[in-house]
């Protein structure tokens, strides 16, 4: 969003657009995406999936309106109870329900903002993450947003993501999440295919694991260069983390 955004309570996340929110409101950049993610967002909750902004449409100055997710939604330092099993595998089955829920989406005349993925299985959200979804006092997840790069990909590719950010799956020396041993990541990995399953395993989860990370080293190279400086950094943090998942698919299958 640009800075004339009129007077709102800017929320925290969505680094790759300013996010505004005013009372039941959220307002943020909208792009030719739009369209076929708001039909994304309608279809989910036409089929009863919870936790989902609703578009409204477009703001005078063009921006998408979405209702607003009540509830807390953490950000980096990650609170310890982000960690716990018991949000470990209420993600794996809440991105398992979205997935399903998005089986018969119409994706006629669609167009996503990231590239899509073969097989295309489901939509998948593309940033299943602790930073983008939302907890109520007790812990409990209750919601999922910013679905704005959204595109049509394998099941396994959202899942892979996710186990990198919450098992995690990353260097120990990743500053951005704890290093809790390689026995207990092969543990919360299993743990995380039990609660999303559809067959996925550890060993398939941490392979596509890989791929994504060098993907995300690439996309974000890319940002750097266009000038986003401040996620130059990133760029070799993903590839070390890719490095060492590479190093350790068979300890972790």
């Amino acid at each position: 969003m640009t800075d004339d955004i009129p007077r709102g309570e800017h929320l925290t996340g969505g680094n790759m657009s300013r996010v505004v929110r005013f009372a039941d409101r959220v307002h943020r950049a909208a792009g030719a995406w739009t369209p076929t993610v708001h039909r994304l967002l309608r279809h989910l909750h036409d089929r009863g999936v919870p936790g989902v902004p609703y578009p409204v449409g477009l703001d005078a100055d063009g921006r998408e309106i979405v209702t607003y997710v009540p509830g807390t939604v953490p950000q980096d330092p990650m609170p310890d109870w982000v960690w716990t099993d018991a949000v470990l595998t209420a993600a794996g089955r809440r991105l398992a329900t979205l997935h399903d829920a998005t089986l018969d989406l119409d994706r006629h005349d669609s167009h996503w903002q990231s590239p899509s993925h073969q097989p295309a299985e489901v939509v998948c959200h593309n940033d299943f993450a602790p930073y983008n979804l939302v907890f109520d006092d007790d812990h409990a997840l209750t919601g999922v947003i910013d679905w704005d790069t959204a595109s049509p990909g394998p099941r396994v590719w959202d899942l892979a993501y996710l186990a990198y950010r919450l098992v995690p799956l990353a260097h120990p020396a990743n500053p951005d999440l704890p290093d809790n041993g390689l026995a207990d990541r092969r543990r919360r990995l299993a743990l995380l295919c039990h609660a999303y399953g559809h067959g996925l395993t550890p060993g398939a989860v941490a392979a596509v694991g890989v791929d994504r990370l060098h993907e995300m080293a690439e996309f974000t190279a890319r940002r750097a260069a266009a000038g986003a400086v401040h996620v130059a950094g990133h760029v070799r943090l993903y590839r070390t983390d890719a490095e060492w998942l590479a190093a350790h698919l068979a300890a972790l299958g």
